[in-house]
């Protein structure tokens, strides 16, 4: 009997995130456990958790953001390039690509930068949704 593929759509399982976390080796893990800590604390009741692009994630009205280990350092994603430009002045400290911000396995983004960046992408979601729902007319 052929095994059905999984799909590469986001998981809505928090079961799928314990298993990608209970597979980082430490410092990693507990840091990657305490900025999902930090990301639950910060987003809305509505957001839920995935596994998307292979990595933990959270969405609300679509991909919110996101974070992963690799092998020398830890990456949060918020989804929105133009969110890392914004607030370069508070990355002051940490490495940062188009998109990412770059952090150590072994120090947790602070609590207050956390909260700061999920509710600017909340507040992109929320103006991106009733922009949707109320087009402009010209």
């Amino acid at each position: 009997m052929r095994q059905k593929k999984t799909s590469s759509k986001a998981t809505d399982e928090p079961a799928a995130v314990e298993a990608y976390l209970a597979h980082v080796p430490e410092p990693a893990q507990t840091t990657l456990r305490t900025l999902r800590a930090r990301i639950r604390a910060a987003a809305p009741k509505a957001a839920s958790e995935c596994i998307s692009y292979r990595m933990p994630a959270f969405r609300y009205k679509g991909a919110l953001v996101a974070y992963a280990a690799f092998k020398s350092h830890c990456s949060f994603f918020p989804m929105q390039a133009s969110l890392i430009d914004a607030m370069r002045d508070k990355l002051a400290g940490y490495r940062t690509s188009k998109g990412t911000l770059q952090f150590p396995v072994d120090k947790p983004l602070p609590a207050a930068l956390v909260r700061k960046m999920v509710k600017a992408r909340v507040a992109e979601q929320d103006a991106r949704q009733q922009a949707a729902q109320f087009p402009r007319v010209k």
